[in-house]
């Protein structure tokens, strides 16, 4: 898959710039802010331009003149049917200082210059968190037709809502609106276990007792989880098409997905997806991947049989998922995403719940947000891509 490049723009002494940048200088860039904290998402890395077929890769870093990066974007870019413009879009990124309150620094060029290469309309996943609610708090507080909006969070970014207030005044439009199951491609809720400061006995007694009492069982009826290769992922997308069907979803990815996936993150780092298997009696019951970059470790998509749930095989490879990441030193883990309803009643909500059980908090991203780019025909493009996207 070809980059989508143009000229970079000229470089006079002290004048900040932002244009292209090579694959080789952008994963040097996203190495160096994966040893933090607050390293970026794996959706930002290079390699995830691979994973994505049917989209065209644009790397884009910005910085002083003297070539150092401060900021970067992986872009991917998707062709509107019948026309030659691209709707742009920046999964969980740009990789940012979002702290900075002159967001039009490096905002305004990353606009320009993706207009310049075509594209109709932007939409971006600011990093920071919106609002943070503890599982004790949730546990007690569910009810029916109770959303996590009715809850007062435990915490409120200030960082985040300024970045949402910026963004707002700058035209952006949060995707789905104020919605809480709006109209993101990645869940705007994701549930995280923190794991930096904590050792393993802390981690366990973070667990519910229910966790507690299921992981003891899938170990007196001999559970084994082992890490499998990509010669398990048939097995793996199986299994998903099982639990697809009886949890009433639909990821709508094939084999062929998985496969490149695994194939193209582990190229660029081995290790970097790993797929965790749990077997009881020599039969494989269930498999999760999971994603590292940096200090950042995400639980990616869980797969489980119809039978033997009594042995209780997700809660032993979620465990042992838990401790690999604690153990090769990661800040958090990640479960990606969770319902917003607190309504017991609600189907949904036991996905919530079961993750609830791990100890850790729910945090509201502040969503995905899109702006339709400068230009008649752009505006008339963006009103029919949300339609075409409707009926999708």
């Amino acid at each position: 898959m070809s980059a989508l490049l143009v000229t970079a723009p000229a470089r006079d002494a002290g004048e900040a710039w932002l244009g292209p940048v090579t694959a080789q200088t952008y994963r040097a860039f996203v190495a160096s802010r994966a040893a933090g904290p607050d390293g970026p998402s794996f959706l930002q890395c290079p390699s995830w331009a691979g994973v994505k077929a049917g989209w065209r890769p644009l790397f884009l870093g910005w910085g002083q003149a003297d070539g150092r990066l401060t900021g970067a974007a992986l872009v991917l870019l998707r062709p509107f049917p019948g026309t030659r413009k691209y709707f742009a879009y920046l999964p969980e990124g740009p990789i940012a200082d979002w702290s900075d309150p002159d967001l039009d620094r490096w905002l305004v060029p990353l606009l320009g210059h993706v207009r310049a290469v075509g594209a109709f309309a932007v939409r971006i996943g600011p990093t920071p968190a919106f609002r943070r609610w503890n599982a004790a708090r949730l546990k007690t507080l569910t009810g029916p037709g109770r959303r996590l909006s009715d809850v007062l969070a435990c915490e409120v970014d200030p960082l985040g809502t300024a970045v949402a207030e910026r963004l707002r005044a700058r035209g952006w439009r949060r995707c789905g609106g104020d919605a809480e199951d709006g109209a993101d491609a990645q869940p705007r809720f994701v549930y995280q276990v923190p794991l930096a400061g904590r050792g393993a006995d802390e981690l366990w007694n973070g667990l519910n007792q229910e966790w507690r009492r299921n992981v003891r069982k899938s170990r007196r009826h001999g559970v084994e989880v082992t890490v499998g290769g990509a010669a398990d992922l048939p097995e793996f997308y199986r299994l998903l098409r099982i639990t697809e069907e009886r949890d009433g979803f639909r990821l709508g990815r094939d084999l062929a997905y998985y496969e490149r996936q695994y194939a193209v993150l582990n190229a660029e780092e081995p290790g970097r997806m790993k797929l965790y298997l749990a077997r009881h009696e020599g039969e494989i019951l269930a498999a999760h991947t999971m994603i590292t970059v940096g200090r950042r470790v995400w639980y990616q998509t869980g797969a489980s049989a119809d039978h033997r749930r009594e042995v209780r095989p997700s809660n032993a490879l979620q465990w042992r998922m838990m401790l690999d990441a604690h153990a090769a030193g990661a800040d958090v883990y990640d479960m990606r995403g969770v319902p917003s309803t607190l309504d017991p009643d609600d189907r949904a909500h036991g996905l919530l719940r079961w993750k609830l059980g791990t100890g850790g908090q729910v945090v509201e991203t502040l969503g995905e947000w899109e702006t339709p780019l400068q230009g008649t025909t752009n505006h008339a493009l963006y009103r029919a891509f949300q339609a075409y996207l409707a009926r999708r």
